[in-house]
Parts: C-alpha cells; sequence; structure tokens
C-alpha cells in the first residue's frame, strides 16, 4: 500500500450532508472511519453513499454484547461492504469467534469480500492509572493490549485497535499479516487533544502500525488536503527505503 491508503481519516460529524461534504473536499482520502455519532444519524445508508464513491470503509462501532448479538450485528455489517470493523476483545473468545464467523457470512451472502474484524485491545484515552485504579487491571497498559490482541488472533480475528505506543510489542509477537489499526495518532505539528497515548504517523508506522487513524489534524485544520498532503510527505520521506 502507498501511505495515502494507510491513513484512516474520521468522519466525526453529526449528519451525512456534513460528512458527505467533508469526503468531496479531500478527494485524495481513499479510507474514511465511520463512528458511532455518525452511524447514529445516517445510518447505513451513508456507508451506501461511500461505497459508491469507491471508498474503503472503517465501521468504528465498537461491538460488545453477547455472542449472538454480536454476530447479528456483524453479519448486517459485513452484507453493507465495509472494511473493518471494531468488536470489543473483552467481549470474550466466544462472541469474537461467533462474529467473524457472522461477518463472513453476510458478505458471502452479498458476494462481497469479507471485512476484517478488529479487536478493541484498549481505548487510547485510558491511562495507566484508570486501568488500574478504575479498571483493576492488574496488568501494565502493554501486556494488557498484547493479551487482548493475542485472544483476537486465538478467536480468528485479522487484526487488533491498538494505541501506537502499543504496536511496537504487538508487532514483535504477532504474525505480520495480523492488521494494526492504531488511532491516536498526532503530528509533532498538531495538538494531542483528549488523546494519552500517542506517536507521530512517522513513529507509529515505523512501530508498525498498518493502518493510522489521524482526524482532527487533518479535518480541523484551515487547510484540510494541505494537512494531509504534508503528513502523506512525511512519511513517505520517513519510511523510503
Amino acid at each position: 500500500m502507498t501511505v495515502d491508503q494507510r491513513i484512516i481519516v474520521p468522519l466525526d460529524v453529526s449528519s451525512a450532508t456534513a460528512a458527505l461534504a467533508l469526503v468531496e473536499s479531500l478527494p485524495q482520502v481513499s479510507f474514511w472511519k465511520v463512528g458511532l455519532e455518525l452511524f447514529v444519524s445516517a445510518g447505513p445508508t451513508l456507508i451506501e453513499a461511500l461505497k459508491v464513491r469507491q471508498k474503503r470503509v472503517f465501521l468504528d462501532l465498537k461491538f460488545h454484547d453477547i455472542p449472538n448479538t454480536m454476530a447479528g450485528a456483524c453479519a448486517a455489517a459485513g452484507h453493507w461492504g465495509v472494511d473493518l470493523i471494531t468488536v470489543h476483545t473483552a467481549a470474550g473468545r466466544e462472541a469474537l469467534v461467533a462474529a467473524q464467523s457472522a461477518a463472513i457470512a453476510g458478505a458471502s451472502a452479498a458476494g462481497l469480500d469479507p471485512p476484517v474484524l478488529l479487536g478493541v485491545t484498549l481505548l487510547t484515552s485510558i491511562s495507566p492509572n484508570a486501568l488500574a485504579e478504575e479498571l483493576k487491571v492488574p496488568l501494565g497498559l502493554t501486556d494488557y493490549a498484547l493479551q487482548m490482541a493475542r485472544l483476537a488472533q486465538d478467536s480468528g480475528l485479522g487484526g487488533a485497535v491498538c494505541s501506537p505506543q502499543e504496536a511496537n510489542q504487538l508487532r514483535r509477537f504477532l504474525p505480520a499479516d495480523f492488521t494494526l489499526v492504531c488511532p491516536g495518532v498526532r503530528p509533532s505539528w498538531a495538538s494531542s487533544d483528549d488523546q494519552r497515548r500517542t506517536l507521530t504517523p512517522v513513529q507509529a508506522l515505523q512501530a508498525g502500525a498498518t493502518y493510522l487513524v489521524i482526524g482532527r489534524p487533518i479535518t480541523a485544520d484551515p487547510n484540510p488536503a494541505a494537512a494531509f498532503e504534508r503528513i502523506c510527505q512525511e512519511c513517505s520521506t520517513a519510511i523510503a527505503p
């Protein structure tokens, strides 16, 4: 993949009209993320509109429920032709296996390639203190992320979502074709906003990330197209052989 194909831009807006306006303003972006706010507002018709425009879609709804409910949701999402789907790894092996099988079945019924299911290891807004004190998890952040990613792999999922700071260790212990999607990536010239465990795009790619989710440094910039191009250029220069 080229660098621009490895950058996923979130459609963090509240309506289909605003989302498609953003897509039209950045034709060079090929991969878009649809999250909870937009999906609740616009529904699957937005996904259809993105697919008509030949865009790849990362459906980031972080399904976390009993196995039967997760399976039903993933079957429907597979039928829509999305490319990546997030599920919470903490739902457990039975739910993950059911979700993976259902996503494949849903896509197959529609004559489409199956989506890659991504196990969410730990939200990037969670700090070490919150993990230990609020969630009462005895493992450190990196060890916990690795445990969750291994559970995702063992359950048949094709990848995981992790902080860029955990990508290096996960890449050491997981297969090369296991997809790692890293949100919370921030260029050195952009604000970290509410992200706690960040790296720059260059650092995240060098750590082993497959895809980078980069939102506000692009969409909130006075010139989003120039910001996207700047990030692509920085990454291309840094990772070129």
